[in-house]
């Protein structure tokens, strides 16, 4: 038996940044109906065993360490574990629920992927169209959509150049038409020629949000909406604007302090994205059901495409794997953003989902989301630092009322683990996947 979430559709006219994209108003679509499997009958005993050893550390190791946020730890989509703790807003001492949302940081990505994986199988896109298809022009030659999926593009990180105050006034919000700008006006210089390597790159998910406007005649928070959050039934998930700000959540300093907004706070694609612990359970269920993206697509996905030095860490479309020696595999995205500091991971053989939220800086969210594979099987992670997830991606400086600090960024900056390497020459074959039937 299947919950079946249905969400109706209509397209209207919709402006957009380097021209107008429109569609005929109020040309209706057939209802999206996305099955979300139930939760997989597992015997009670296996839950309680998972459900004490689960506990145990978390309550041991997170939530009495200073943790101001929302865990949710499921097997099977079967919930074993969730907690909320603290406040909304420290300022404010308002209880945080399982209807606050929190921002993803970069966790937002693999909703941005799903989004591109989407067009991909209704034969709208292929991961081998290059950007000028999108972008008459663009200066940058040779870039696909599979090179911004697994981040091999070379482009530079806008978060860098847009955050130096030599090259851009901090005091003007950054959008992602801005952005679009700034690359062919400036054309900072490339990371390396395209696909020679993986380099992990903000730029890459503005552009592919971009590219779900023009593909989709919808602004990219409308087609989450109407494509993925509303036929999921994601009540409080939402893709950031501008206009949000007096609502959204709040993040904090690890001091308790406020952490204002900045300059960055305009684009998405690779960021802002809000959601709760359930509702991002209910996207990692949809991908089992088939219905969201199809097996042999998402099985693409979770393919590991930058394979110039052996590593464990590796990039598929939108996604960060963890590739265990012994042969299993973890699908996760983390990220950061101010004091948000997300973690999501999926352990596919056995059907967990681990799911931690937090809106005070928390190193330790990332160390307890790691731990936890072990939990469920050998994952071989006690042993290592487990703050590669957020390893090369750009770490948020604290804004100042009168000059924003010369290198403010995105995520993580900090290079803790060999993830980011030095790029290559060798290339790597790019995947097209096969063609999808005729929606009906």
């Amino acid at each position: 038996m299947r919950r079946l979430a249905a969400f109706g559709l209509a397209i209207t006219m919709v402006s957009y940044g380097c021209g107008a994209i429109t569609q005929k108003n109020n040309e209706s679509l057939d209802s999206i109906e996305i099955a979300v499997p139930e939760p997989l009958n597992i015997s009670k005993d296996s839950l309680d065993n998972y459900k004490k050893k689960v506990t145990g550390f978390l309550d041991t190791n997170l939530l009495n360490k200073d943790f101001n946020g929302a865990c949710l730890v499921a097997v099977g989509g079967n919930i074993i574990y969730e907690r909320y703790v603290g406040y909304r807003d420290l300022r404010k001492k308002d209880s945080i629920t399982d209807t606050t949302s929190f921002h993803l940081a970069s966790t937002s990505k693999p909703l941005t992927g799903t989004a591109v994986l989407q067009l991909i199988q209704q034969n709208k896109l292929s991961l081998n169209d290059t950007l000028d298809k999108f972008f008459p022009g663009f200066p940058y030659k040779g870039i696909t959509v599979f090179m911004l999926l697994t981040h091999r593009s070379g482009l530079p990180d806008y978060v860098h150049f847009m955050g130096d105050s030599k090259k851009w006034d901090v005091k003007k919000m950054v959008t992602n038409e801005l952005m679009l700008q700034f690359l062919f006006e400036q054309q900072p210089k490339p990371n390396f020629s395209p696909n020679r390597g993986f380099s992990y790159c903000n730029t890459n998910f503005v552009l592919l949000a971009m590219i779900v406007e023009k593909v989709s005649g919808l602004s990219f928070p409308d087609y989450m909406q109407q494509h993925i959050f509303g036929p999921l039934q994601m009540k409080h998930t939402y893709v950031y604007q501008l206009k949000d700000s007096s609502h959204a959540t709040p993040s904090f300093k690890i001091n308790k302090e406020f952490w204002p907004d900045d300059h960055l706070e305009g684009t998405y694609g690779d960021k802002n994205i809000y959601s709760t612990p359930k509702d991002m359970l209910q996207f990692d269920q949809a991908l089992y059901g088939g219905q969201l993206i199809r097996p042999t697509l998402l099985d693409s996905a979770f393919t590991p495409y930058s394979n110039e030095k052996p590593s464990v860490h590796n990039y598929g479309l939108g996604w960060r794997m963890l590739m265990i020696p012994n042969g299993k595999k973890v699908i996760y995205h983390f990220g950061r953003w101010h004091g948000f500091t997300p973690a999501f991971a999926r352990l596919t053989d056995e059907k967990a989902t681990i799911i931690i939220l937090g809106n005070k800086f928390n190193r330790r969210i990332y160390n307890a989301g790691h731990d936890l594979y072990d939990i469920f099987g050998d994952y071989q992670q006690r042993r290592k630092d487990a703050t590669e997830g957020v390893a090369d991606e750009p770490k948020p400086a604290p804004p100042v009322k009168t000059k924003v600090a010369k290198n403010t960024t995105a995520d993580n900056k900090k290079k803790l683990t060999p993830t980011k390497e030095k790029p290559v020459v060798k290339k790597t074959k790019q995947p097209e996947p096969k063609k999808a039937a005729k929606k009906k």
